[in-house]
């Protein structure tokens, strides 16, 4: 007999109105790193800011590279940043922000698959989920738990 295996992931939308000032005050941090992406290729800018436990928040944005895929996404650039200097304190929340360079609107993005496996590097390491924020062109913030609501079927350990 066949198996079946189902994952149920979700995600909430909270409108502007709705957003909690903690979630906020993150979401403005990643818009305003944003205008300062280096990608002259794409012209896709991406912001991130990342809130550790401790209240320290870093921001980072994407670095592209003419030798394609070697540029950085600002998820993975943040992160690292923050593990770098704060080695020890755990990530709470990260924003994601981003457009089109030409755009006054915002785009809809969800971390990439190597930023979403280097967020849930950083989930294992701690023990603790990261909530992911995303923000949207109507305004609104898509919130996920954790990076199991992005990445059900994770990549967690080479030995198992």
């Amino acid at each position: 007999m066949v198996k079946k295996i189902e994952i149920n992931v979700s995600l909430q939308v909270f409108s502007k109105e709705e957003w909690l000032q903690e979630d906020a005050k993150l979401i403005e941090k990643a818009k305003s790193i944003l205008e300062h992406a280096h990608a002259p290729y794409s012209n896709f800018l991406v912001g991130a800011a990342l809130l550790l436990e401790n209240g320290e928040v870093f921001t980072a944005n994407n670095q592209e590279n003419v030798s394609f895929p070697v540029g950085v996404c600002a998820e993975r650039a943040v992160l690292s940043y923050a593990m770098a200097n704060s080695p020890g304190v755990r990530p709470k929340k990260i924003a994601i922000v981003a457009k089109r360079r030409v755009d006054e609107q915002f785009a809809t993005v969800t971390p990439c698959g190597l930023c979403r496996q280097t967020i849930n590097e950083y989930e294992v390491k701690f023990q603790s989920p990261i909530e992911i924020l995303m923000l949207n062109p109507q305004g609104e913030i898509l919130k996920a738990s954790g990076i199991d609501q992005l990445l059900p079927f994770r990549f967690n350990d080479l030995n198992s």
